[in-house]
Protein backbone atom coordinates (compact mmCIF):
# COMPACT_ATOMS: atom_id res chain seq x y z
CA UNK A 1 0.00 0.00 0.00
CA UNK A 2 1.64 3.88 -0.78
CA UNK A 3 0.45 6.13 1.43
CA UNK A 4 0.33 8.87 -1.27
CA UNK A 5 -0.48 7.55 -4.84
CA UNK A 6 0.89 9.58 -7.28
CA UNK A 7 0.80 6.73 -9.96
CA UNK A 8 -3.50 6.44 -10.01
CA UNK A 9 -3.97 10.30 -10.65
CA UNK A 10 -1.23 10.19 -13.64
CA UNK A 11 -3.05 7.29 -15.22
CA UNK A 12 -6.19 9.68 -15.12
CA UNK A 13 -4.94 12.82 -16.47
CA UNK A 14 -1.81 11.46 -18.57
CA UNK A 15 -2.86 12.73 -21.88
CA UNK A 16 -3.52 16.03 -20.68
CA UNK A 17 0.03 16.13 -19.09
CA UNK A 18 1.37 15.00 -21.83
CA UNK A 19 0.30 17.81 -24.34
CA UNK A 20 0.85 20.73 -21.80
CA UNK A 21 4.16 19.97 -21.09
CA UNK A 22 4.30 18.98 -25.13
CA UNK A 23 3.08 22.45 -25.77
CA UNK A 24 5.85 24.48 -23.28
CA UNK A 25 8.37 22.46 -24.91
CA UNK A 26 7.50 23.63 -28.62
CA UNK A 27 7.25 27.31 -27.34
CA UNK A 28 10.32 26.97 -25.17
CA UNK A 29 9.15 30.08 -22.58
CA UNK A 30 10.31 27.72 -19.83
CA UNK A 31 10.25 30.87 -17.47
CA UNK A 32 6.76 33.00 -16.85
CA UNK A 33 5.52 31.31 -20.12
CA UNK A 34 2.35 32.05 -20.76
CA UNK A 35 1.21 28.98 -18.83
CA UNK A 36 2.05 30.88 -15.67
CA UNK A 37 -0.54 33.28 -16.39
CA UNK A 38 -3.49 31.10 -17.34
CA UNK A 39 -2.67 28.83 -14.35
CA UNK A 40 -2.78 32.26 -11.95
CA UNK A 41 -6.25 33.28 -13.50
CA UNK A 42 -7.72 30.06 -12.87
CA UNK A 43 -6.51 29.88 -8.92
CA UNK A 44 -7.36 33.35 -8.33
CA UNK A 45 -11.36 32.50 -9.94
CA UNK A 46 -11.09 28.68 -7.98
CA UNK A 47 -9.84 30.52 -4.32
CA UNK A 48 -12.37 33.59 -5.04
CA UNK A 49 -9.56 36.35 -4.88
CA UNK A 50 -8.35 38.83 -7.04
CA UNK A 51 -5.02 37.58 -7.36
CA UNK A 52 -2.41 34.59 -7.53
CA UNK A 53 1.03 35.00 -7.62
CA UNK A 54 3.20 32.03 -8.47
CA UNK A 55 6.04 31.01 -6.73
CA UNK A 56 9.03 28.85 -6.72
CA UNK A 57 7.48 26.53 -3.14
CA UNK A 58 5.61 27.06 -0.32
CA UNK A 59 8.19 28.23 1.24
CA UNK A 60 9.27 31.53 -0.81
CA UNK A 61 5.35 32.09 -0.59
CA UNK A 62 5.76 32.54 2.88
CA UNK A 63 9.10 34.77 2.52
CA UNK A 64 7.85 36.60 -0.12
CA UNK A 65 4.69 37.26 1.46
CA UNK A 66 6.43 38.82 4.75
CA UNK A 67 8.92 40.41 2.60
CA UNK A 68 6.00 42.31 1.11
CA UNK A 69 4.55 43.81 4.08
CA UNK A 70 8.48 44.63 4.88
CA UNK A 71 8.55 42.51 7.68
CA UNK A 72 12.35 42.52 9.13
CA UNK A 73 14.82 42.50 11.56
CA UNK A 74 13.73 43.11 15.28
CA UNK A 75 10.12 42.20 14.71
CA UNK A 76 7.46 39.49 15.69
CA UNK A 77 5.63 37.45 14.09
CA UNK A 78 3.14 34.90 15.94
CA UNK A 79 2.44 31.34 14.56
CA UNK A 80 2.26 28.11 15.84
CA UNK A 81 5.28 25.49 16.79
CA UNK A 82 3.14 22.60 15.51
CA UNK A 83 4.18 22.69 11.89
CA UNK A 84 6.64 22.29 9.34
CA UNK A 85 10.02 24.29 9.79
CA UNK A 86 9.34 26.48 7.15
CA UNK A 87 6.82 28.79 8.92
CA UNK A 88 9.09 29.70 11.50
CA UNK A 89 11.73 29.35 9.30
CA UNK A 90 11.18 31.76 6.93
CA UNK A 91 10.27 34.13 10.12
CA UNK A 92 13.71 33.64 11.44
CA UNK A 93 15.80 34.13 7.80
CA UNK A 94 14.08 37.63 7.75
CA UNK A 95 15.93 38.64 11.38
CA UNK A 96 12.10 38.57 13.03
CA UNK A 97 11.44 36.63 16.02
CA UNK A 98 8.63 33.81 15.49
CA UNK A 99 6.41 34.16 18.29
CA UNK A 100 5.29 30.43 18.98
CA UNK A 101 1.15 30.04 20.70
CA UNK A 102 0.02 26.91 21.03
CA UNK A 103 -2.78 25.01 19.21
CA UNK A 104 -6.24 23.93 19.85
CA UNK A 105 -5.78 20.32 21.60
CA UNK A 106 -8.75 19.32 19.06
CA UNK A 107 -8.05 20.70 15.90
CA UNK A 108 -4.29 20.79 16.22
CA UNK A 109 -4.39 24.31 14.88
CA UNK A 110 -3.46 27.84 16.65
CA UNK A 111 -5.82 28.55 19.83
CA UNK A 112 -7.44 32.12 19.01
CA UNK A 113 -7.76 32.48 22.38
CA UNK A 114 -4.19 32.83 23.43
CA UNK A 115 -3.27 35.24 20.82
CA UNK A 116 -4.15 38.92 22.97
CA UNK A 117 -1.22 37.43 25.52
CA UNK A 118 1.11 37.64 22.61
CA UNK A 119 0.52 40.27 20.90
CA UNK A 120 3.36 42.79 21.84
CA UNK A 121 4.72 46.81 20.25
CA UNK A 122 6.89 44.50 18.24
CA UNK A 123 4.14 42.29 16.50
CA UNK A 124 3.81 42.96 13.39
CA UNK A 125 1.73 40.17 11.64
CA UNK A 126 -0.26 36.70 12.58
CA UNK A 127 0.83 33.43 10.85
CA UNK A 128 -1.59 30.41 11.13
CA UNK A 129 -0.97 27.42 9.83
CA UNK A 130 -4.31 25.54 8.24
CA UNK A 131 -2.88 22.03 9.52
CA UNK A 132 -3.74 18.78 8.24
CA UNK A 133 -6.04 20.26 5.67
CA UNK A 134 -8.21 22.06 7.81
CA UNK A 135 -8.39 25.70 8.18
CA UNK A 136 -7.62 27.41 11.06
CA UNK A 137 -10.32 29.64 12.83
CA UNK A 138 -9.69 31.92 10.57
CA UNK A 139 -12.37 34.89 11.85
CA UNK A 140 -11.40 34.67 15.11
CA UNK A 141 -7.87 35.23 14.50
CA UNK A 142 -8.55 38.14 11.75
CA UNK A 143 -10.72 39.63 14.86
CA UNK A 144 -7.96 39.89 16.91
CA UNK A 145 -5.45 41.07 14.03
CA UNK A 146 -8.13 44.01 13.06
CA UNK A 147 -8.54 44.99 16.54
CA UNK A 148 -4.49 45.10 16.71
CA UNK A 149 -4.07 46.46 13.07
CA UNK A 150 -1.99 43.45 11.76
CA UNK A 151 -1.90 41.72 8.73
CA UNK A 152 -2.71 37.52 8.86
CA UNK A 153 -1.01 35.38 6.37
CA UNK A 154 -2.53 31.99 6.09
CA UNK A 155 0.02 29.26 6.19
CA UNK A 156 -2.20 27.25 3.85
CA UNK A 157 0.58 24.48 2.56
CA UNK A 158 -1.35 21.63 3.54
CA UNK A 159 -5.30 23.30 2.89
CA UNK A 160 -5.32 24.38 -0.87
CA UNK A 161 -8.72 23.37 -1.82
CA UNK A 162 -10.41 23.26 1.86
CA UNK A 163 -13.03 25.54 2.76
CA UNK A 164 -14.91 27.51 6.08
CA UNK A 165 -18.42 28.51 5.52
CA UNK A 166 -18.07 27.86 1.54
CA UNK A 167 -14.88 30.49 1.65
CA UNK A 168 -12.04 28.77 -0.01
CA UNK A 169 -8.55 28.71 2.36
CA UNK A 170 -6.21 30.89 0.69
CA UNK A 171 -9.09 33.79 0.49
CA UNK A 172 -9.71 33.67 4.41
CA UNK A 173 -6.83 36.77 5.29
CA UNK A 174 -4.37 39.52 3.98
CA UNK A 175 -2.51 36.88 2.11
CA UNK A 176 -2.95 32.83 1.68
CA UNK A 177 0.40 31.09 0.76
CA UNK A 178 0.18 27.09 -0.21
CA UNK A 179 2.65 24.78 -1.51
CA UNK A 180 2.58 22.82 -4.43
CA UNK A 181 4.98 20.23 -3.09
CA UNK A 182 3.83 16.83 -5.38
CA UNK A 183 2.45 15.31 -1.97
CA UNK A 184 0.00 18.95 -1.54
CA UNK A 185 -3.79 18.28 -2.45
CA UNK A 186 -2.71 19.98 -5.49
CA UNK A 187 0.94 19.01 -6.24
CA UNK A 188 3.25 19.83 -9.14
CA UNK A 189 5.73 17.41 -10.21
CA UNK A 190 8.40 19.38 -8.49
CA UNK A 191 8.27 22.67 -6.26
CA UNK A 192 5.86 24.78 -6.56
CA UNK A 193 3.59 27.61 -4.61
CA UNK A 194 1.63 30.47 -4.72
CA UNK A 195 0.72 33.71 -2.70
CA UNK A 196 -3.59 34.90 -3.25
CA UNK A 197 -4.10 38.11 -1.96
CA UNK A 198 -7.19 40.36 -2.79
CA UNK A 199 -5.29 43.63 -2.31
CA UNK A 200 -3.66 45.09 -5.25
CA UNK A 201 -0.69 47.06 -3.81
CA UNK A 202 0.58 43.69 -2.33
CA UNK A 203 0.11 41.97 -5.40
CA UNK A 204 2.11 44.56 -7.21
CA UNK A 205 4.95 43.82 -4.52
CA UNK A 206 4.73 40.10 -4.73
CA UNK A 207 5.29 40.00 -8.43
CA UNK A 208 8.25 42.59 -7.93
CA UNK A 209 9.73 40.07 -5.73
CA UNK A 210 9.31 36.73 -7.16
CA UNK A 211 11.35 38.56 -9.60
CA UNK A 212 14.37 39.83 -8.32
CA UNK A 213 12.75 42.74 -6.83
CA UNK A 214 12.39 44.53 -10.35
CA UNK A 215 8.84 45.90 -11.71
CA UNK A 216 10.20 46.34 -15.30
CA UNK A 217 13.52 44.72 -16.87
CA UNK A 218 16.58 45.76 -14.99
CA UNK A 219 15.03 48.47 -12.76
CA UNK A 220 14.55 47.16 -9.14
CA UNK A 221 12.96 49.57 -6.37
CA UNK A 222 13.57 46.51 -3.67
CA UNK A 223 15.20 43.73 -2.79
CA UNK A 224 13.18 40.43 -4.15
CA UNK A 225 14.03 36.71 -4.79
CA UNK A 226 14.66 34.26 -7.77
CA UNK A 227 11.01 33.04 -6.49
CA UNK A 228 9.55 32.07 -9.97
CA UNK A 229 7.09 29.15 -10.50
CA UNK A 230 8.52 27.10 -13.52
CA UNK A 231 6.49 27.19 -16.80
CA UNK A 232 6.26 23.63 -17.19
CA UNK A 233 5.26 23.00 -13.43
CA UNK A 234 2.35 25.35 -14.23
CA UNK A 235 1.48 22.85 -17.17
CA UNK A 236 1.13 20.01 -15.12
CA UNK A 237 -0.85 22.12 -12.50
CA UNK A 238 -3.36 23.08 -15.11
CA UNK A 239 -3.79 19.87 -15.62
CA UNK A 240 -4.33 18.25 -12.16
CA UNK A 241 -7.11 21.48 -11.99
CA UNK A 242 -9.74 19.19 -14.00
CA UNK A 243 -9.50 16.48 -11.50
CA UNK A 244 -8.90 18.62 -8.48
CA UNK A 245 -12.75 19.53 -7.42
CA UNK A 246 -13.66 15.74 -7.74
CA UNK A 247 -10.10 15.00 -6.01
CA UNK A 248 -11.52 17.23 -2.86
CA UNK A 249 -14.85 16.07 -2.59
CA UNK A 250 -12.71 12.28 -2.68
CA UNK A 251 -10.80 13.60 -0.31
CA UNK A 252 -13.42 14.67 2.25
CA UNK A 253 -15.33 11.28 1.51
CA UNK A 254 -12.49 8.90 2.64
CA UNK A 255 -11.70 10.95 5.61
CA UNK A 256 -15.11 10.79 6.98
CA UNK A 257 -14.91 7.25 5.87
CA UNK A 258 -11.55 6.42 8.28
CA UNK A 259 -13.29 8.17 11.20
CA UNK A 260 -16.73 6.05 10.80
CA UNK A 261 -14.53 2.88 10.33
CA UNK A 262 -12.36 3.55 13.08
CA UNK A 263 -15.05 4.03 15.58
CA UNK A 264 -17.21 1.01 14.59
CA UNK A 265 -13.57 -0.86 15.47
CA UNK A 266 -12.87 0.22 19.05
CA UNK A 267 -13.18 3.03 21.24
CA UNK A 268 -12.04 5.80 18.50
CA UNK A 269 -13.24 9.54 19.11
CA UNK A 270 -12.70 12.79 18.11
CA UNK A 271 -12.40 14.11 22.02
CA UNK A 272 -10.39 13.25 24.70
CA UNK A 273 -11.96 10.85 27.11
CA UNK A 274 -9.88 7.53 27.17
CA UNK A 275 -10.10 6.49 23.87
CA UNK A 276 -6.90 4.41 22.50
CA UNK A 277 -7.77 5.99 18.89
CA UNK A 278 -8.32 10.11 18.54
CA UNK A 279 -9.59 10.54 15.09
CA UNK A 280 -9.96 14.11 13.53
CA UNK A 281 -12.21 16.84 14.41
CA UNK A 282 -13.47 18.82 11.80
CA UNK A 283 -15.20 22.23 12.84
CA UNK A 284 -18.90 22.92 11.74
CA UNK A 285 -19.07 24.39 8.29
CA UNK A 286 -15.64 23.45 7.34
CA UNK A 287 -14.68 20.91 4.84
CA UNK A 288 -10.86 19.58 5.26
CA UNK A 289 -8.90 18.32 2.52
CA UNK A 290 -7.44 15.78 4.55
CA UNK A 291 -3.35 16.58 3.30
CA UNK A 292 -2.60 14.00 5.92
CA UNK A 293 -5.33 11.53 8.37
CA UNK A 294 -3.91 11.98 11.67
CA UNK A 295 -5.12 10.15 14.69
CA UNK A 296 -3.45 10.02 17.86
CA UNK A 297 -2.54 6.69 19.98
CA UNK A 298 -0.35 5.58 22.84
CA UNK A 299 2.88 3.87 22.21
CA UNK A 300 2.84 5.42 18.75
CA UNK A 301 6.31 3.80 17.72
CA UNK A 302 5.16 0.43 18.81
CA UNK A 303 1.83 1.01 16.66
CA UNK A 304 4.06 2.09 13.82
CA UNK A 305 5.87 -0.73 13.74
CA UNK A 306 2.75 -3.01 13.64
CA UNK A 307 1.39 -1.19 11.27
CA UNK A 308 4.44 -1.35 9.03
CA UNK A 309 4.81 -5.74 9.92
CA UNK A 310 1.49 -5.42 8.08
CA UNK A 311 2.34 -3.26 5.23
CA UNK A 312 0.78 -0.02 5.86
CA UNK A 313 3.06 3.00 6.04
CA UNK A 314 2.56 5.91 8.12
CA UNK A 315 4.67 8.94 8.89
CA UNK A 316 4.34 11.74 11.50
CA UNK A 317 3.65 14.95 11.02
CA UNK A 318 4.82 16.39 13.42
CA UNK A 319 7.36 14.44 15.89
CA UNK A 320 9.32 17.84 17.66
CA UNK A 321 7.57 21.22 18.06
CA UNK A 322 9.44 24.16 16.97
CA UNK A 323 9.84 26.08 19.86
CA UNK A 324 11.82 22.57 20.49
CA UNK A 325 13.82 22.02 18.10
CA UNK A 326 17.47 23.39 18.29
CA UNK A 327 17.44 26.38 15.99
CA UNK A 328 14.55 28.17 18.18
CA UNK A 329 15.23 26.60 21.52
CA UNK A 330 17.02 29.51 22.86
CA UNK A 331 15.54 31.80 24.51
CA UNK A 332 12.35 30.32 25.04
CA UNK A 333 10.86 28.85 28.10
CA UNK A 334 11.06 25.14 27.82
CA UNK A 335 6.82 23.93 28.11
CA UNK A 336 5.57 27.03 27.03
CA UNK A 337 3.33 25.26 24.57
CA UNK A 338 2.57 22.36 26.28
CA UNK A 339 -0.57 21.25 24.37
CA UNK A 340 1.77 20.87 21.36
CA UNK A 341 4.03 18.54 23.12
CA UNK A 342 1.76 16.57 24.13
CA UNK A 343 -0.08 15.82 20.91
CA UNK A 344 3.46 15.62 19.33
CA UNK A 345 4.34 12.53 21.30
CA UNK A 346 1.66 10.54 19.97
CA UNK A 347 0.37 11.74 16.12
CA UNK A 348 0.92 9.86 13.08
CA UNK A 349 -0.71 9.73 9.96
CA UNK A 350 -2.64 6.66 7.82
CA UNK A 351 -2.11 6.34 4.11
CA UNK A 352 -4.39 9.43 2.03
CA UNK A 353 -5.17 10.07 -1.27
CA UNK A 354 -7.95 10.56 -3.20
CA UNK A 355 -7.72 7.27 -5.04
CA UNK A 356 -7.87 4.90 -1.98
CA UNK A 357 -10.31 2.21 -1.67
CA UNK A 358 -12.86 0.95 0.35
CA UNK A 359 -11.08 -2.03 0.75
CA UNK A 360 -7.86 -0.21 1.38
CA UNK A 361 -9.66 1.71 4.42
CA UNK A 362 -10.87 -0.97 5.46
CA UNK A 363 -7.55 -2.60 5.75
CA UNK A 364 -5.96 0.26 7.44
CA UNK A 365 -8.29 0.30 10.12
CA UNK A 366 -8.61 -3.34 10.74
CA UNK A 367 -4.48 -2.86 11.84
CA UNK A 368 -4.96 0.31 13.54
CA UNK A 369 -7.68 -1.28 16.03
CA UNK A 370 -5.28 -3.89 16.31
CA UNK A 371 -2.27 -2.32 16.66
CA UNK A 372 -3.60 -0.14 19.35
CA UNK A 373 -4.95 -3.33 21.09
CA UNK A 374 -9.14 -2.31 20.58
CA UNK A 375 -11.63 -5.14 20.19
CA UNK A 376 -12.45 -6.04 17.01
CA UNK A 377 -16.73 -5.38 16.82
Amino acid sequence: MQFIDLKTQYSLIEENVKARIETVLRHGQFVMGPEIQELEERLAEFVGVRHCIGMSSGTDALLAAMMALEIGRGDEVITTPFTFIATGEMIALLGARPIFVDIDPVTYNLDPDLLEDAITGRTRAIMPVSLYGQCAEMDAINAVAERHRLPVIEDAAQSFGASDRGRRSCGLSTIGCTSFFPAKPLGAYGDGGACFTGDDALAKKLREIRNHGQDRRYHHPSLGLNGRLDTIQAAVLLAKMDVFPDEIAARSRLGDRYTALLSERGAASTATGGAAVLTPAIRPDNLSVYAQYTIQVPDRDEVATRLQDRGIPTAVHYPVPLNEQPVFHVGLETGATPVSADVAKRVISLPMHPYLSENEQIQVADAVAKAAGLTLS
